[in-house]
């Protein structure tokens, strides 16, 4: 009896294990085009002419600058709240004087904006990393950072996670920074206003370095910096409603599929995250405005009194590159108005 079935039960198991098979190839083929975002369908190149490219079929993008103009680019898509992704390799070698800004913003002068800035430097310092949050126009919430690796030499994911409890601003997963709402005590969070996500690359070396003391060395000249690996897990915002409607968590279009992972819309920093944090501020923070007292002679800003991060942690370790960074960068910082940038001089 066994003898005479096993012939038959063999021929069904492969006819089923084909059709699982099949199957399991095009789940994996959706899922691969699901993840990855297509810079030729999210974005549009925005200035630069030719300094601007798309390559690879839509995975790879880039930015030059040379003496004449930098380059950028907007996605097509506007977002309110959501996770953003994007590895970026910056502008390697003596990158003095440049900037490689990639943020959120609105439009008009009474803007939100959440700000990733990488001001490069000599061959051999490090970048720094320039962070910042707009509300309703008003920034003046500059934190910087020294990354704990070379930006330069492999991709490296930079992300900002915004909700309506907080911002979170991410390097390869990492916290480096979080903006809470404190909107209970009268200080402006970023949440009426949706925004496209920007990237661009541009001259600044009257502050960008050590204050303005270095300037670009347009001999080494295209500067260039590569973009791959974009994806949004958000909420699209288009005529005038958001995907994510009712408090429903939706999913939303990412890519060249749907990305059903939601779990930004109430995600804060977990245990191992806050020790994350705090070890990334403690040892590669080199300005918070929170500690800058003479900056604000009439008292720290709202948000800064509420901070848990100690006293210790805020003026104890890194004193020294505090007083580095007061000497140098502090001489001017960006604020962005739509796509025109100007210096705010302190």
């Amino acid at each position: 009896m066994v003898a005479r079935l096993a012939p038959y039960n063999c021929d069904r198991v492969a006819k089923m294990l084909k059709i699982v098979l099949f199957f399991l190839s095009v789940s994996c083929s959706f899922m691969a085009a699901a993840s990855a975002g297509n810079f030729y369908r999210d974005f549009d190149l925005t200035w630069g002419d030719h300094r601007a490219k798309i390559l690879d079929g839509g995975n790879l993008l880039t930015l030059s600058l040379d003496q004449i103009s930098g380059s950028g680019f907007q996605s097509k898509r506007e977002y309110l709240f959501g996770r953003i992704d994007m590895q970026l390799k910056l502008v390697a070698g003596n990158s003095a004087g440049t900037v490689t800004a990639y943020y959120l913003s609105s439009q008009g002068p009474n803007h939100d904006e959440i700000d990733f800035e990488f001001l490069g430097n000599l061959s051999g310092d490090p970048y720094i990393v320039h962070t910042n949050v707009y509300t309703q126009g008003k920034g003046d919430r500059e934190q910087q950072f020294h990354l704990w690796f070379d930006p330069t030499k492999i991709f490296h994911t930079y992300s900002i996670l915004w909700n309506p409890q907080r911002i979170i601003f991410l390097v390869d997963n990492t916290p480096i920074r979080v903006f809470n709402n404190e909107e209970a005590i009268g200080v402006g969070f970023p949440k009426k206003q949706p925004m496209k996500l920007y990237s661009s690359l541009w001259n600044a070396d009257q502050w960008a370095t050590r204050g303005g003391l270095i300037k670009t060395d347009w001999s080494k000249a295209p500067f260039t910096a590569y973009y791959k690996g974009f994806n949004a897990s958000a909420c699209v915002w288009s005529r005038g409603s958001s995907s994510c409607a009712s408090g429903r968590s939706t999913p939303v279009p990412s890519g060249l599929g749907m990305n059903y992972n939601n779990g930004w819309q109430t995600q804060g920093l977990d245990a191992p995250g806050r020790r994350r944090l705090r070890w990334v501020q403690r040892y590669h923070m080199i300005y918070n405005y929170c500690t800058d007292l003479k900056r604000f002679p009439q008292g720290r800003p709202r948000e800064c009194r509420r901070s848990r991060i100690l006293v210790f942690d805020l003026f104890g370790p890194w004193t020294r590159s505090t007083q580095i960074f007061k000497g140098t960068i502090l001489l001017g910082f960006t604020q962005r108005i739509g796509r025109q940038d100007t210096i705010l001089r302190m």
